[in-house]
């Protein structure tokens, strides 16, 4: 007997029901629901779908389709001229939109038009995303166009979002977690939400998940990290006092310096070398010279560790901030001019992998060991960061005291018998810098500018990150500017940057997906009934752009509620 395949029209009931929601938690029905069926499909990788994408978080590659091929494909399919789409689309504003009402015209007229199925769709998708070189153009067109020609309005809606990126159903990575565990384990959702999670930073993959899910919690536990593919990293707490530090790691804990530099997960497969930022992102093109010096150094077969590159002054031999070497994260073209000008030493802190066994389960006392044996002392290439073990709050203070006298941002200080625990602050590590009005958050909102600064965007709303979901802090406008000379990012950039992420329009001002992670300054945090945090901060101002940073980098709502409450503290210390 034939199997059935699933119509694209099961899909598109599933993205309405979750567009019409803002909570989580009807949102974690309607997937969990709809993905006990999935389940049943045999086909794990539609589930990227739910996302808007055809791939999994550690595959780069986008659909890449812009809105002029969209608009093509729409004229294309429908038989009507590019300029009548353009002049509705001025109007709409949503190309979802404008293909349903295409496709809803043209569904009267072609009662013959076979049902969309979920494999044409994920196949199409994918046939798409690999075409490249002449003839591109016309052959994403042709396949893009064979999708509307064949679709009800409904669906080609979401096929129209899902091209430009901007599907527009509010599903955040702990949302499809935390469904895949009440589909699949609704008696033990909690820990088994738990578990999901740690498979997931393992894999980053979700179909590979959702597969394992399916077969049961042996399967899951069998998910291990695989080499050469970026992975989600283990995540400080923040502390301003030393005591406070070894309250929550312990005495004697291990102290290290924290570099002002961004993070590199370093993958060593024989002699093929690949870098991962912790937002997944292969960085290995910009940064050949630490490609060399990890071939040249790392004295391992396989390996994987997690370290932290930072920029020095080629003729002072001195340390130079975060600012100075961002620019080689984004840039893909001049790489050896900037080789050359902002060169890298590599600070290696800890190792995750080695010789064909993952050390993850060890404690961090052995993984040291095995650090400090394959990594040599070469100095402004590739070290291991500098660490004391001590119980000594005096000894570790005038560690601290070092490090910031040297230009490092802080120390860390970690549990000695502590695991790798990928993707959480779980208090095995904590990060303490000097007391400052400073946050990392990301962009969910902005406001086009007026006069010269027309048709840039040049507000910004910023989040932070509550159980899944993203709560607006405040707005701002400040230090972008500034930012222009120090690290070459401009008002016109961000806006390139947001434009794509753009899920509505209202006027001026935009919403936009989740993506852009900046750090900024506040004077303070007050309860505000003006977001929907519960807070806002006054006269915030921009100080860096974090490429680098994902989207589990970024301030929870307990890291605002614990600002608030030090700045009450010491404001009653005043008084």
């Amino acid at each position: 007997m034939v199997k059935k395949e699933m119509n694209y029209s099961e899909f598109v009931e599933v993205y309405e029901g979750l567009y019409a929601t803002t909570k989580r938690l009807e949102k974690e029905t309607i997937l969990a629901g709809f993905l006990n069926k999935l389940a049943k499909e045999g086909e794990p990788e539609w589930i990227y779908l739910l996302r808007g994408k055809v791939t999994p978080d550690y595959d780069d590659r986008l659909l890449g389709i812009s809105d002029k091929l969209t608009i093509k494909a729409i004229a294309f399919a429908f038989g009507i001229r590019d300029t009548e789409i353009m002049k509705s689309y001025r109007k709409v504003g949503d190309l979802g939109e404008l293909a349903e009402e295409f496709a809803g015209k043209k569904k009267q007229t072609n009662l013959f038009a076979k049902r969309l199925t979920v494999s044409k769709v994920f196949n199409n998708f994918r046939k798409i995303m690999g075409i490249e070189g002449k003839g591109a153009v016309s052959g994403k067109t042709a396949l893009i166009a064979e999708l509307f020609g064949n679709a009800t309005g409904k669906e080609a809606k979401y096929i129209a979002r899902t091209l430009v990126g901007q599907l527009r159903v509010g599903v955040a990575d702990a949302t499809v977690r935390d469904a895949i565990a009440e589909a699949l384990f609704p008696d033990e959702k909690k820990e088994m939400s738990v578990k999901i999670e740690v498979a997931y930073d393992m894999a980053n993959d979700l179909a590979v998940v959702f597969e394992a899910a399916s077969k049961g919690k042996k399967a899951l536990e069998k998910i291990d990290i695989v080499l050469g593919r970026p992975m989600n990293v283990m995540l400080p707490v923040k502390v301003t006092e030393i005591k406070e530090a070894f309250r929550i790691c312990g005495k004697p804990a291990a102290i290290e310096h924290k570099y002002d530099g961004f993070r590199v997960v370093i993958n060593k497969v024989g002699n093929d070398v690949s870098l991962f930022t912790r937002r997944l992102e292969n960085v290995t093109k910009q940064f050949p010279d630490v490609v060399r010096t990890v071939k040249k150094y790392v004295k391992a077969r396989e390996v994987i560790l997690d370290s932290e590159v930072v920029g020095y002054d080629p003729k002072t031999k001195t340390m130079r901030p975060f600012e100075a070497i961002s620019q080689r994260i984004r840039r893909k073209y001049d790489i050896e001019k900037l080789e050359r000008d902002l060169p890298v030493e590599v600070n290696v802190f800890d190792v995750i992998y080695y010789n064909g066994k993952s050390l993850m389960q060890e404690a961090l006392t052995k993984r040291r060991k095995v650090l400090e044996k394959i990594i040599p002392h070469e100095k402004w290439k590739i070290r291991p960061s500098m660490q004391i073990v001590t119980d000594s709050e005096e000894k570790a203070l005038e560690f601290y005291k070092e490090a910031l006298k040297l230009g490092e941002e802080g120390i860390m200080v970690k549990n000695l018998n502590a695991n790798y625990q990928q993707g959480r602050r779980v208090g095995y590590w904590v990060k303490m810098k000097p007391a400052a009005n400073d946050l990392d958050l990301v962009i969910t909102g902005a406001e086009y500018g007026s006069g010269k600064r027309g048709g840039w965007l040049t507000s910004y709303i910023v989040a932070c990150q509550s159980n899944g979901d993203y709560l607006d802090v405040g707005k701002v406008s400040s230090g972008l500017k500034e930012l222009e000379q120090e690290e070459g990012t401009t008002y016109a950039e961000m806006t390139k940057l947001l434009k794509p992420l753009i899920e509505s329009e209202k006027g001026k001002v935009v919403r936009v997906k989740p993506k852009i992670v900046v750090s900024l300054t506040y004077q303070n945090i007050q309860g505000s009934p003006t977001y929907n945090s519960g807070f806002a901060m006054r006269f915030p101002r921009i100080t860096h752009y974090r490429p680098d940073y994902h989207l589990k980098d970024i301030a929870t709502l307990d890291d605002i509620k614990i600002e608030v409450k030090r700045a009450q503290k010491g404001m009653s210390h005043l008084g």
